[in-house]
């Protein structure tokens, strides 16, 4: 088969099977391209994955592309993204379509039930991110630290504030961290290419606000809010329900309740939770909706971890090397935790959890994900029927 060909169908597979979120996904690539085709080494893949945490951007995804460029150059990572992310794209994208199309239609019970999913699936992710990327007291204290300055300062300048926080915390008190080996590997992008892909990235970051100054239009402002999301998103899928509620909630172009929804559905499937964005275009507010409107949003929200990716790579093997920088990591890493936990704050104290009958069906969704390692479509699945049955129950008794 042809080596392109290869690449896309291997990771249309794994992008319609990679249940579980970004963790996970990461999980499945080690097993596929490490242990059974051996692709790169076990030391070359953790310096990738070490290298994916330190970008802003989907992690997963970053991964993705990178192992393409591994096999096939800059096509070979542009198939990877697109074979990764096609089938969850044209799932959030129906699921959207149909919630334009059915509208009130759509018992308030279903969309409450995958709310409480993803707030469970929230909680999951902060446990494990906490146990992985808070293992000490200093960083613990990083994570409490950032949690309150996120709080207290809202939006992206309190979402910028907490990752250059997290990174002089980190550059400062946690010299002790033990290093690993750096492993040197060839991604088959020359440097000049990886300096113009870096460029281009800042172009888009600055310029779409500039021209959004001077053309007011409604595609302007959907592609530069998710373009600007995807450029500050540190920690991956589950972050950007944080920076995407400032975004898109804030605005109006979604409600919160259809927002929640989306990122409950989001957590059913396979592929990347940054199709979420996906979703979003489909049946936003502000007339650009459906394909259009989620072909839009999705490149935006990927196009930064695309740039960023292929621009880094070529660089990394020297980056690699300053302790500095690794420094800095670990604070910002323990910093996302931080905004996770402010995210779950908001969720449970403000808007999800509103009766007693709800904190019980979260508490169940969390041990059935956490202790029982039920996957996430199931709990989904689970607690959206539990809450439909519910109301069934007492419309009967009434």
């Amino acid at each position: 088969m042809n080596k392109y060909l290869e690449i896309f169908f291997i990771f249309f597979r794994l992008g319609c099977t990679s249940f579980g979120g970004p963790i996970a996904h990461l999980g499945y690539f080690h097993h596929e391209f490490v242990e059974k085709r051996k692709w790169l080494t076990e030391v070359a893949y953790s310096d990738l994955v070490a290298l994916s945490q330190f970008l802003p951007g989907p992690a997963s995804s970053q991964v993705g592309m990178a192992l393409g460029s591994l096999r096939g150059g800059i096509l070979g990572s542009l198939l990877s993204f697109l074979g990764f992310t096609l089938p969850s794209f044209f799932l959030m994208t129906s699921f959207g379509l149909g919630m334009l199309a059915l509208g009130s239609k759509i018992p308030v019970s279903l969309l409450h039930g995958l709310q409480l999913s993803a707030v469970a699936i929230i909680i999951q992710a902060v446990w494990q991110m906490g146990n992985k990327l808070c293992p000490d007291k200093e960083r613990i204290l990083i994570c409490i630290g950032a949690a309150i300055i996120s709080s207290i300062v809202s939006g992206i300048i309190g979402q910028i504030f907490v990752i250059v926080f997290g990174g002089f915390i980190g550059y400062i008190f946690l010299r002790k961290i033990e290093i690993s080996p750096y492993h040197n590997v060839d991604y088959q992008i020359s440097k000049p290419l990886a300096l113009f892909f870096l460029f281009l990235f800042l172009l888009f970051l600055f310029g779409f606000p500039i021209l959004r100054l001077f053309w007011d239009s409604n595609i302007f402002l959907l592609f530069d809010s998710f373009y600007r999301t995807g450029s500050l998103v540190f920690g991956g899928g589950h972050v950007v329900i944080s920076l995407l509620e400032d975004e898109i909630v804030a605005q109006g172009i979604l409600s919160k309740l259809d927002f929640l929804s989306g990122y409950g559905f989001a957590q059913g499937i396979p592929g990347p939770l940054f199709t979420i964005s996906s979703y979003i275009g489909a049946m936003n507010s502000l007339g650009i909706n459906g394909m259009l409107g989620a072909i839009i949003c999705s490149v935006a929200a990927f196009l930064p971890a695309y740039f960023l990716i292929l621009g880094i790579l070529p660089f990394w093997n020297s980056i690699r090397k300053f302790k500095v920088m690794l420094y800095m990591m670990s604070g910002i890493n323990a910093a996302v935790v931080g905004l996770l936990l402010s995210v779950l704050y908001d969720l449970l104290y403000k808007e999800t959890v509103i009766n007693t009958f709800d904190f019980y069906l979260l508490l169940i969704a969390v041990i059935l994900l956490q202790k029982w390692k039920l996957p996430s479509w199931m709990v989904l699945v689970l607690t959206t029927t539990i809450c439909y049955s519910k109301d069934l129950v007492l419309i009967y008794i009434k």
